[in-house]
This record gives structure tokens, sequence and C-alpha cells, in this order.
């Protein structure tokens, strides 16, 4: 499977993704997942995990908005997930600002998940490197984090995907980049973790490496075509929405770089 041919069968099959978001995320995310053709479900009540879990395509885990509550039901979908081999991805959004969150990332990502996806900075702090992250924005080169990002791969068998202005994905063997996007997107709240959200989706219907440069490239198009006919960030996520519905399959491989 190549990235032109994964968009046609998540259109066909419209999976159904178990979404572990934070608050902020949640509509924009939603409404991303179904927009580019696929079926969202947003909840987290460990109690709901193991009947709902099973029947998800994928599931994704975003730790945006932590509580305790929530650590226990996302530890117990990837656990399930692992069980029934539905493929995952791990957001680590900020696990650097405070020593709760690292030890929850680190928890959650000793799971072993089929695709992880973050900035720079949260990629290298993921290893014991220092970077320059604030919040939940990058304050490093995705370049930084390549290395990383390969033995991370290696260590946990997961395909890395490191986002900036050109992304980053690698096996551990392979690497492919996507350019393109708009500067526009990281002043839209949340559409990074609408981007894991998709990149589950994604891996509902094809293998790991191609799901996520599938989904990375389904991002930068849209984003390319919302630019040309917003006039801000405002105008850009409703124009960012109807872009993701009109993406086609041949679209895909023009944002990526072997």
């Amino acid at each position: 499977m190549t990235v032109t041919d994964i968009l046609t069968p998540l259109r066909a099959q419209s999976p159904l993704v178990h979404c572990i978001t934070n608050y902020v995320a949640m509509n924009i995310a939603a409404n991303v997942v179904l927009a580019a053709g696929a079926s969202p479900a947003m909840l987290h009540a460990v109690e709901e995990i193991t009947d709902f879990t099973p029947i998800s395509g994928a599931l994704t885990i975003n730790i945006g908005t932590l509580s305790a509550p929530w650590v226990v039901g996302m530890i117990s979908a990837a656990e399930t997930a692992n069980t029934h081999n539905i493929p995952w991805v791990f957001d680590p959004v900020a696990h650097f600002v405070s020593n709760y969150r690292k030890g929850v990332a680190q928890d959650i990502l000793s799971l072993r998940p089929t695709i992880l996806r973050g900035n720079a900075s949260e990629i290298l702090a993921l290893a014991g490197e220092a970077g320059s992250g604030k919040g939940a924005d990058s304050g490093d080169a995705v370049e930084a984090a390549e290395a990383v990002g390969v033995a991370l791969a290696r260590k946990f068998g997961s395909v890395v995907a490191i986002t900036g202005p050109v992304d980053l994905v690698t096996d551990g063997t392979r690497t492919a980049r996507v350019a393109g996007g708009s500067e526009i997107m990281p002043q839209v709240t949340a559409l990074g973790c609408s981007l894991t959200a998709l990149m589950g989706a994604y891996a509902a219907v094809g293998p790991a490496f191609d799901a996520a440069l599938g989904a990375l490239a389904h991002f930068k198009v849209a984003g390319g075509m919302a630019a040309r006919q917003a006039s801000g960030p405002g105008s850009f996520q409703v124009h960012f929405l109807d872009a993701l519905a009109a993406v086609k399959p041949d679209d895909l491989h023009e944002v990526v770089v072997a």
C-alpha cells in the first residue's frame, strides 16, 4: 500500500475511531475525523473500555488534559487494544511540563503504541533529551529530533511521526518527510491533537508507516487548500474542514518528500 492508496479504503470503510483526547480538542478532533471520512467516538471512562475498544478500528490517546480517572481509562484502553491487535496512536502532549505528566507518558509509551506522534520537543523529552518546548508548543526543529525518533521507533517497535513545518515519519529503518500545509495552522487550537485522531482513522485501514504518512499528507494538503481561501484563523478552521472532505487520494503524493 502507498500513501495514495490508503484514503480510498478509509472513506469506503469509515472506520470507528476510539478517541481519548482532551477537552480542548474534542469537538474539532471529532469534526476532522468525520470530514476525512471516518467515524469518531469520544469516550474515556474506564467502565466502557472493555466493551467499546474491541469494536473499534483504532484507538488514539492524547494526554492534553490529564486527571487520574482518565489515566486509568487510557492505560486500560491501550492494554485492551494490544490484546485485540487494534492499532493505537499515542500523543504525549506537553509531557515534560510536570513530573506527573512525565510519569504517565512513560507508562503509556511502555505499552508500545503502534504510532507515536508528537512535536520535536515532545519526542526529544521522551528520550530524556533537553528540549525547548513551551507547553504544547515545540521550540525545537524536527531535524533535531530525527535521531531520537529513529531510536524510539526501534526501541518500542512503533512508527514515530514528528510534526512541524516539514513532518518526519520513521519506523526505525525507513524515513519520509511531508511538506506543505500553512503557517496559519498553529494559530488554530487543537489542530495537532486532531491530527492524532485522524492518524487513528488511517491506522485502522492500513499499515502503520503508510497510515502515519497518509494522515500527515492529508493534513498538509487540506491546510494548503484552506489557506488559499481563509482570511485568518477563524475562517481557516471552517475552510479546513471543507478541504479535508475535498482532498482526493491522488493529492496526497504531492506533499510527500521521500
